[in-house]
Order: C-alpha cells, then structure tokens, then sequence
C-alpha cells in the first residue's frame, strides 16, 4: 500500500491523520480507495470531471503528476504520494 501524506485542510476528512495508506495500481485508484476510507476526501482532490483541482498538486515520489500520466500515473506499493493545496497570498 502506498503512504499518502494528507495536507492540513484534508485532515479532519482523516481523523486529523497526517499520514494515511491506500491501494492502487494507479493514482485514480489510490483516490478511490481513499474515497472509500474517508467519505468526502475524493471531491476535495478531483473535480466532477475527474481531473485533479486546478489549486491542488500531486506528487508520487517527488514527481508532479502533471508532468507524469496525470491520474493514470502508476503507484507502486511502496510509494509515497503528497497532496499539496495551492497557497494564495498577498
């Protein structure tokens, strides 16, 4: 199972966990399995067409997704994947 580190404002979708672990061959099924532990996580990361919020960044194993397969990006069972919302500031 992959190590999914989860960002503060997704925390209280995980019981304050800052670490949690999920199944998948691929990133859409690591948001699925994720999905299916903690109820509500998945809109939080991807938006109604399935692609991954604009404001929220992917890592699997230091790699952005985006220059990657996007949410068909591979996830080995030893991966460690972060979830990181934009910042905005002024």
């Amino acid at each position: 199972m992959a190590t999914i580190r989860i960002p503060t404002p997704l925390r209280k979708l995980t019981a304050d966990q800052r670490t949690v672990r999920a199944d998948g061959g691929t990133l859409v099924e690591l948001v699925e399995d994720l999905e299916r532990q903690f109820p509500g996580i998945k809109s939080r990361i991807v938006d109604g067409d399935g692609n991954v919020h604009a404001f929220v960044n992917i890592f699997v194993d230091d790699e952005d997704v985006r220059f990657l397969q996007g949410l068909r990006t591979p996830v080995g069972p030893e991966a460690e994947v972060a979830i990181i919302p934009a910042m905005a500031g002024g």
